[in-house]
Formats: C-alpha cells, sequence, structure tokens
C-alpha cells in the first residue's frame, strides 16, 4: 500500500510542476532557468515513478 500512495504522492507533484511550467512559461518576462530546473524536477518524478510502477507489489 505505501507505494502506491508514493505513486499517487509523486503524480500529484509531477501535475504541479508541469502547471508551474506552463505558467512561467506564459509570462511575458519567463526565466529561462527556473523553466529548466522545473522540467529537470520534473523528469526525476517521472523517473521515481516509473521505477517504481515496474516493481512487482
Amino acid at each position: 500500500m505505501a507505494i502506491e500512495a508514493r505513486i499517487r504522492e509523486l503524480g500529484v507533484r509531477h501535475q504541479s510542476l508541469e502547471r508551474a511550467i506552463e505558467d512561467e512559461i506564459s509570462r511575458p518576462a519567463s526565466d529561462a532557468m527556473r523553466v529548466k530546473d522545473l522540467k529537470r524536477q520534473k523528469l526525476r518524478l517521472k523517473e521515481e515513478l516509473e521505477g517504481l510502477r515496474s516493481k512487482p507489489h
């Protein structure tokens, strides 16, 4: 059960980062470094999610 909860938590954080990226990009003076950092964080979460999903429960 703990793995499923962690997957849900990471999914929520992943979606939150996606919204933050979209918000930053849509700003007139968006910060490219911030966008890059947010995308890096999102990728780490995605990799962790995929790792957890591939483990047998």
